[in-house]
């Protein structure tokens, strides 16, 4: 006795469906991502009600503890011109400054004068209101 089915169940799985989707997936995020890459430090910047964003070339960064850091590497007062001299040879001259709310205005104002006599455009770092 011989008993078939008329039915037979294939047991291939077909994956182009499921690539379908990931590659689906993968170009929403591609697209729904920031492209702007966010200061490593953590500093409480003001508020504004425009805020235009800029493509960050040179971060100079000034911490509530008046420490200077220039794209993540800490340097002084003293040697801040040297180190945007050198970031500034290779790259183009836009400097971004992400200054703390709570550091007062004549160290941002020294920052933005070293930034200007070496001629690099400033931008200062607000995030929105």
């Amino acid at each position: 006795m011989d008993i078939k089915s008329k039915h037979k169940v294939d047991a291939s799985f077909a994956m182009s469906s499921m690539t379908d989707v990931i590659f689906l997936l993968l170009i929403f995020f591609m697209l729904t991502s920031s492209f702007i890459t966010p200061s490593g430090l953590p500093v409480n910047l003001p508020t504004s009600k425009s805020s235009n964003i800029v493509m960050q070339k040179i971060s100079v960064t000034v911490t509530p503890d008046l420490q200077y850091f220039v794209n993540d590497k800490q340097v002084s007062l003293n040697n801040l011109e040297q180190a945007l001299k050198v970031e500034l040879k290779d790259k183009e001259g836009v400097v971004v400054l992400h200054c703390d709310k709570s550091v007062p205005v004549e160290h941002l104002v020294n920052v933005a004068s070293i930034a200007t006599k070496l001629e690099a455009k400033i931008s200062l770092a607000t995030k929105p209101d």
